[in-house]
């Protein structure tokens, strides 16, 4: 399934076709961490939000977090029931695939297909959030309570 990748602007198509409300951001800099996403916006490292792609037996899940937590994977299998081995952590390649999106662009929605989604409840403490915008030289402004009603999400303690 070698197809191209998506960019900010099959995002863009996205966000305009389902009336969401967002904004693309055009950076002077590609921002691969948290941390650079945050400076370079000039915001909290917890105001950025990771959108995860991790594999299980049954289908891909997408995982949103947001600034340097970690996803406990024993958490997320727990939730899942299954065993912790059961989840992977997808690989780029693979999170390309599955989603069209090049890992450190990824947004939280206009994948390939609709993923489930479970948010991490830390997400909905910020107001306003930042993430992927489709390249590796933007972001996306929005609100969590957007992103929650966008992506359908199951609100799950994932963090360690």
């Amino acid at each position: 399934m070698n197809q191209a990748s998506f960019t900010s602007t099959d995002l863009q198509k996205f966000i305009d076709a389902h009336h969401i409300k967002a904004t693309i951001l055009p950076l002077d800099e590609h921002t691969p961490t948290v941390s650079d996403a945050a400076r370079a916006l000039k915001v909290t490292n917890d105001q950025i939000i990771k959108s995860l792609i991790f594999r299980t037996a049954d289908e891909p899940l997408l995982v949103i977090n947001n600034g340097l937590a970690r996803v406990d994977r024993r958490k997320l299998a727990a939730f899942l029931e299954v065993g912790r081995k059961r989840v992977k952590f997808a690989t780029p390649e693979q999170a390309l695939e599955i989603t069209g999106f090049v890992v450190g662009s990824m947004p939280p929605f206009g994948h390939r297909k609709k993923l489930r989604t479970l948010i991490d409840p830390t997400v909905t403490d910020q107001e306003v959030i930042f993430g992927g915008g489709g390249d590796i030289d933007a972001m996306m402004r929005m609100t969590a309570t957007e992103l929650l009603r966008v992506t359908e999400a199951e609100l799950v303690t994932v963090s360690e």
